[in-house]
């Protein structure tokens, strides 16, 4: 059987990934309600029930919102850092049935190798995940301001890569509803990437074994489908990279699944 990978929403409001294999079903963050959670399985003929574990990357509500209510009704444990768990429990107000890793360590949950790794982001130990599975592994790269040379060789063995688009500097530079302080911790090295930024580490991390790459967390007011592909797409011509397939994972409904 092969594995199936679902991203169920990304971008500024949620962000929630399901991944299937023959042994294991896993979610990656689970940002998006408990009922978006479980209606958007649906969609796929899944259901929460049969989770085993939940990789959360870091704190931020986008990342947690759903985990109360599925942590409470369903006991599906939860993968992250001490620090992550400390952040996650003061946000929820609640304990969490967590399965604590070192930021750097490698473990795995039933056939899905989990490799950690740190992140440069505004969150208490936030981390990237590279998962090894029978058919090929899948990089996550949601939330970094800057692509440390760990983080690029950490994600370098990917077949298929989720990475962060979160802006178009020029929307953002322009966008009325955000105070300049806010911006500046968008734009700061442990804020996001922006489309030429994620450009940037696609070049330094584009092999000829990645197949996919999915652009993920787009800012609703600050960037558009449309200028994510182009900018990043466009890099890949020119590097000649055309074997890579690139679209990007909407907010509002589940991206079609992928199989490796």
């Amino acid at each position: 059987m092969a594995a199936h990978f679902t991203i169920l929403g990304s971008g500024s409001a949620g962000n929630c990934a399901y991944l299937e294999t023959e042994e294991t079903r896993l979610l990656i963050d689970a940002g998006l309600s408990a009922r978006q959670i479980r209606q958007r399985l649906a969609g796929i003929e899944r259901s929460p029930e049969t989770l085993q574990g939940i990789l959360i990357t870091h704190e931020h509500m986008d990342h947690i919102q759903g985990l109360a209510v599925l942590c409470s009704k369903l006991h599906v444990p939860v993968y992250c850092n001490r620090l992550t768990k400390d952040a996650i429990e003061h946000a929820l107000e609640r304990p969490v049935n967590c399965r604590l890793f070192g930021t750097g360590d490698s473990f795995e949950i039933g056939d899905v190798g989990v490799e950690t790794f740190p992140v440069p982001h505004d969150a208490q130990d936030p981390v990237g995940f590279l998962l090894r599975l029978d058919g090929g592994n899948i990089g996550f790269l949601t939330d970094l301001g800057h692509a440390t040379r760990l983080v690029v060789e950490r994600v370098r063995p990917a077949n298929v890569l989720v990475l962060e688009t979160n802006h178009d500097l020029k929307l953002l530079q322009d966008d009325t509803r955000r105070p300049w302080s806010v911006k500046q911790r968008i734009l700061s090295r442990h804020g996001h990437l922006s489309n030429e930024a994620a450009a940037g580490v696609v070049e330094q991390t584009v092999t000829d074994g990645l197949r996919h790459l999915c652009l993920g967390h787009l800012s609703r007011d600050c960037n558009r489908p449309d200028l994510a592909i182009e900018v990043v797409a466009g890099r890949l011509r020119a590097l000649g990279a055309t074997h890579v397939r690139v679209d990007c994972a909407a907010q509002d409904h589940a991206s079609p699944t992928l199989a490796l």
